[in-house]
């Protein structure tokens, strides 16, 4: 079993033992009392600068531990003054030592959307996400599997619950598979998720074959103010950045050198 199956079953495990104590009609009653979700895709539609989903991750899979002095609030707080344009918290525990908790504090102290990222196949995830207080979730086409709802019913789910979706692709195919499916946010991952070998040109040859209306974010393999650059003049219309910013001694400053802001 490949990384990406292996966390997915993980976490559709995690979901159903949680659903025994605490139902979904709990998190839906949670869910109404929050304040409408934030427009996760009118990030990038304007402003100042390249238009960044700055990823709070505290390790990884491939790499382990890549921030030791992982404190939610205090690096969302530096990302957002330093320009971010919405956030990406990583929620698995098992392999990138995530928290859904982290969601909450960080809702707390941010005024800028929120994505959740997670391994996400089940209506249980996607109502989980809305309750911590997010504004979007990722959806990765590659996770669809007979397990899964089609990623159609995926999107709709979201939708019920206020919330948006980056659907994250890697292929041609897993591309067309999104547009048909009515994804209007498309991520670009030059990360193969089932081995987590990286190619970055994969993501802007995907990125210049998305159609015009789609929102095009390009995610991973982004360490340069020229890699930004390159894959804006291919169309992307944001950029998912973690490592290169956990790994920094001041993720801040880190990314107003990717962006020149």
């Amino acid at each position: 079993m490949n990384v990406l199956d292996e966390l997915s079953s993980l976490r559709r495990a995690d979901a159903e033992a949680r659903a025994s104590a605490l139902p979904i009609a709990e998190l839906e009653r949670q869910i109404a009392a929050l304040p409408p979700a934030k427009d996760f895709a009118a990030a990038f539609q304007a402003g100042r600068g390249p238009r960044v989903i700055a990823e709070l991750k505290k390790a990884s899979p491939s790499k382990g531990l890549i921030r030791k002095d992982f404190r939610p609030s205090e690096l969302a707080a530096e990302l957002v003054e330093a320009g971010a344009a919405a956030l990406s918290v990583l929620c698995e525990p098992h392999k990138f030592l995530g928290n859904e908790d982290y969601i909450r504090q960080i809702r707390a102290a941010t005024p800028i959307p929120i994505l959740y990222k997670d391994f996400v196949t089940t209506p249980y995830q996607i109502a989980a996400a809305r309750a911590a207080g997010a504004d979007a979730v990722l959806l990765i086409v590659a996770a669809m599997n007979s397990f899964a709802l089609s990623l159609e019913e995926l999107l709709a789910c979201a939708r019920g619950y206020g919330l948006q979706a980056l659907v994250e692709t890697h292929t041609e195919e897993e591309a067309r598979i999104a547009i048909e499916s009515g994804a209007r946010i498309i991520g670009v991952n030059c990360r193969d998720l089932k081995t987590f070998h990286t190619d970055p040109a994969i993501t802007a040859d995907l990125i210049r074959r998305l159609p015009q209306g789609i929102v095009k974010i390009a995610e991973s393999g982004i360490r340069t103010a020229d890699d930004i650059t390159s894959l804006i003049a291919a169309g992307a219309n944001g950029f998912l950045i973690g490592e290169t910013l956990m790994r920094a001694a001041h993720p801040g400053t880190a990314l107003r050198q990717l962006t020149n802001w």
